[in-house]
């Protein structure tokens, strides 16, 4: 079964921040998840070239908009390798592959007779890329999120009829699952509702763009030209034309994006596909903002995060954690330093680490190195096995429902349950009567196999500590077997178990 998903293609005025690594890392998870459960996954990243905004900054810096594209375009494509994600298709909107795309795209639109010329009038917010609801030329209109006053246009646009497909997008928007979280949904119907008005997909006097054929002076708009960037990810991949694209993995099971662009994707886009003919994303997934310390992160401010910092200082996985499990993907959340060494040392280095190296210690002490060979008629009706198909079971349907914090709870609260199990049964006190060495042994077992559960379920989420885990128990992972190797008892007794070591260092926390 195909499954497609895809990050926002990243707008390159600026280098990569800890915004952009987050919608990532979320991605790469259910990327991972999704090819362990067997799917055929087409993970699609990229970069959105074109616009204004570049055109501008890198005229500020002296540079031609190639050349800026080129460097901060190649700063993702460093910091995604860094993380090691999974991606299949990386995209670029500069590309020659995109722009005859978007060209193709464009004559489809225009033969179903949705493309007209008009006047466009009103505030342009440049670091938006889009006019505001708001034509009063007397009254200036203040972008809140980007802190200033927009430029008044009046200009002659290209537009797309929007409004003719009213009735459509409302039907979709209103369905149950396309637009998640719930409450993103109820702001994208309020604004439907309101009526869906034409938007302009050209721009006059911007140099840094794909030209519009036979319209001289005009450049695609920035946003009718990135959504296509989705669709050149797959031609691009697959090697495929629009008119194959069904069979090659679109529509997208699911867009992850920054909730600020949600309008463009669950409206404007799905029409757009609509007019050429094609299919339209499954679903679109609006998530919240990261702000620092109770602040909004900005240049200003001197807070931002570098993820690159991030990962050099602590490890990838630590800052992986700390997204997936302590934020709710779809809510805002805020970065405390304190906090996340808090969470990595409790979950990762103490609950998990610590369960890990002291009973492998234990078994090591006390069964020749190895794991203990046990009666596994012993095991079949254990606590632990119970425990570990409820948190399989949880994990797996959290993960499908994109609730990717409750399954890292549900991973969590396996090991938990472990430690609280090793403590009350205190082997370390049977083990001193030797008539309860077959009791230790499937404990010290069962302790072992349920660690070994719990590294699988750890891939989509740390992919190199739940490669320690594995490592440190002596198991070899098959992937390409992963839902049979979740099932209890795959542990081999009598394996050699290697010298514990910590699978995670501990993080010291330095007050600033």
């Amino acid at each position: 079964m195909n499954y497609t998903l895809t990050t926002p293609l990243f707008y390159v005025n600026d280098k990569p921040h800890l915004g952009s690594a987050y919608t990532t890392v979320a991605c790469d998870a259910m990327a991972i998840f999704h090819r362990l459960m067997g799917d055929n996954v087409i993970f699609i990243t990229g970069v959105d070239e074109h616009g204004q905004k570049i055109e501008r900054t890198a005229n500020m810096n002296g540079i031609e908009p190639k050349d800026h594209c080129e460097a901060i375009s190649k700063k993702y494509i460093d910091l995604w390798n860094k993380y090691e994600i999974s991606y299949d298709s990386f995209v670029r909107t500069s590309s020659s592959s995109h722009i005859q795309l978007v060209e193709e795209f464009y004559e489809r639109v225009k033969k179903s007779g949705d493309i007209y010329l008009g006047r466009q009038q009103g505030w342009y917010c440049v670091g938006c890329e889009e006019y505001k609801d708001n034509n009063n030329k007397d009254k200036a209109y203040f972008c809140d999120t980007h802190q200033r006053e927009c430029e008044w246009r009046d200009e002659e646009n290209l537009f797309f009829k929007l409004s003719k497909y009213q009735k459509q997008i409302e039907d979709l928007c209103n369905k149950p699952n396309f637009i998640n979280p719930k409450s993103r949904q109820r702001e994208i119907v309020n604004f439907v509702s309101n009526g869906l008005k034409d938007f302009s997909i050209s721009r006059i006097d911007i140099d840094w763009g794909i030209p519009v054929p036979d319209y001289p002076g005009h450049t695609f708009y920035v946003w009718f030209d990135a959504l296509l960037g989705y669709l050149s990810a797959i031609t691009q991949y697959k090697d495929t034309k629009l008119d194959n694209l069904l069979e090659d993995g679109w529509p997208a099971d699911v867009h992850f994006i920054g909730k600020d662009i949600l309008r463009f994707h669950a409206i404007y886009w799905p029409a757009m596909l609509i007019s050429a003919g094609l299919d339209i994303p499954k679903k679109v997934f609006g998530h919240g903002f990261l702000t620092r310390e109770g602040q909004k992160m900005g240049k200003s401010l001197g807070n931002v995060l570098d993820p690159v910092d991030l990962s050099n200082n602590y490890s990838n996985d630590a800052v992986r954690w700390y997204l997936l499990k302590d934020f709710q993907f779809g809510n805002d959340g805020d970065f405390q330093e304190k906090r996340f060494v808090e969470i990595i040392n409790n979950d990762l280095a103490n609950t998990i680490g610590n369960l890990l190296n002291r009973t492998s210690s234990m078994s090591r002490k006390w069964f020749k190195d190895s794991v203990p060979k046990i009666n596994r008629k012993k095991i079949e009706s254990h606590y632990l096995k119970e425990k570990s198909k409820q948190a399989t079971l949880a994990f797996k349907e959290h993960m499908n429902n994109i609730e990717i914090k409750q399954a890292c709870e549900s991973v969590l609260s396996l090991a938990i349950a472990t430690n609280t199990y090793l403590n009350d049964k205190a082997p370390w006190k049977l083990i001193k009567e030797q008539s309860n060495l077959e009791e230790v042994s499937s404990d010290i077992f069962c302790v072992l196999e349920t660690i070994r559960i719990i590294g699988l379920l750890l891939i989509p989420i740390v992919p190199k500590l739940s490669s320690e885990i594995l490592t440190q128990l002596n198991y070899n992972i098959n992937k390409a077997d992963w839902i049979k190797q979740l099932e209890w008892g795959n542990l081999k007794s009598g394996s050699k178990l290697p010298e514990p070591n910590p699978i995670i260092t501990r993080l010291e926390y330095e007050q600033p």
